[in-house]
């Protein structure tokens, strides 16, 4: 039988969950490459917001420029992801505890 309160209950998670994707958007978190050469800021949605590269790597070698920014833009999105999914398991515990 259908219980009229689960549907209550999922609408409150939904909300949850939309209020939750929002303030992530407002999180920021950051990769950087070896040597603080690179910088990169992103959202905790996965956006990139700047990156901020030393001078002196952009007179030097472009493949090792192209490392640095790999390196740190793969932080960034680690880092934006581990926030991401430590959010969104926060909303489910919310409303199923066990998981």
């Amino acid at each position: 039988m259908f219980d009229p309160s689960m549907l209550g209950k999922l609408q409150e998670m939904q909300q949850k969950m939309e209020d939750t994707k929002a303030r992530l958007q407002t999180i920021t978190v950051q990769g950087v490459s070896p040597g603080n050469k690179v910088r990169v800021i992103a959202s905790a949605d996965k956006k990139i917001q700047s990156i901020k590269i030393e001078p002196a790597l952009l007179q030097g070698d472009p493949e090792e420029l192209e490392d640095h920014l790999i390196i740190a833009m793969n932080q960034a999105i680690q880092a934006a992801e581990n926030t991401w999914e430590s959010e969104m398991r926060g909303v489910a515990m919310g409303f199923m505890p066990g998981m």
